[in-house]
């Protein structure tokens, strides 16, 4: 059996994404129980010149959603960089996950050798094959947001296990 681009991107990062909105869901109980306020979370960072929780969440969900659209050969539509709660950064993952949904397989077929070009900053962009793009981009990216805000979480003393992180089998 062959694993086509709609299998090895749509899945992963919808479950990925999935699995952020529990680990959120979690840390906001752990405020709402510590008396925290929530900003506190929503800005904590683990390093000084890392971004905080909220630009990580966001981050991850636009990575994966602008990733299987360009896949699909069509630009996915800005999206305001405004949340300042967790309930609104949930919303943002189920409309993520919502487009991630809206996409067929026969949208992402051939694109495992389509080119495509992606801004990487300051004016700056590369280009590559489909595959490459989401094995060693897009997937990688959104594990790394969704690790740091995890381990923003967790160094502030949130409960979670790598079962949160994984998500159920």
């Amino acid at each position: 059996m062959q694993l086509t681009m709609h299998q090895a991107a749509v899945p992963p990062l919808r479950r990925t994404l999935t699995n952020l909105i529990g680990v959120l869901a979690k840390a906001q109980a752990h405020a709402e129980s510590q008396g925290l306020d929530p900003a506190v979370l929503l800005g904590s960072r683990l390093y000084p010149d890392m971004f905080p929780l909220t630009r990580q969440v966001q981050i991850a969900a636009d990575i994966a959603r602008r990733g299987v659209a360009r896949l699909a050969g069509v630009e996915a539509a800005a999206v305001a960089d405004d949340e300042t709660s967790f309930e609104q950064l949930i919303v943002r993952l189920r409309n993520a996950i919502g487009e991630l949904d809206g996409y067929s397989p026969e949208q992402l077929e051939g694109s495992a050798g389509r080119q495509v070009t992606v801004p990487v900053g300051r004016g700056q962009t590369i280009t590559m094959e489909g595959w490459p793009f989401l094995s060693s981009f897009v997937l990688p990216n959104v594990y790394f947001h969704v690790t740091t805000a995890y381990g923003i979480l967790r160094h502030n003393g949130v409960v979670l296990g790598k079962r949160d992180y994984l998500g159920e089998p």
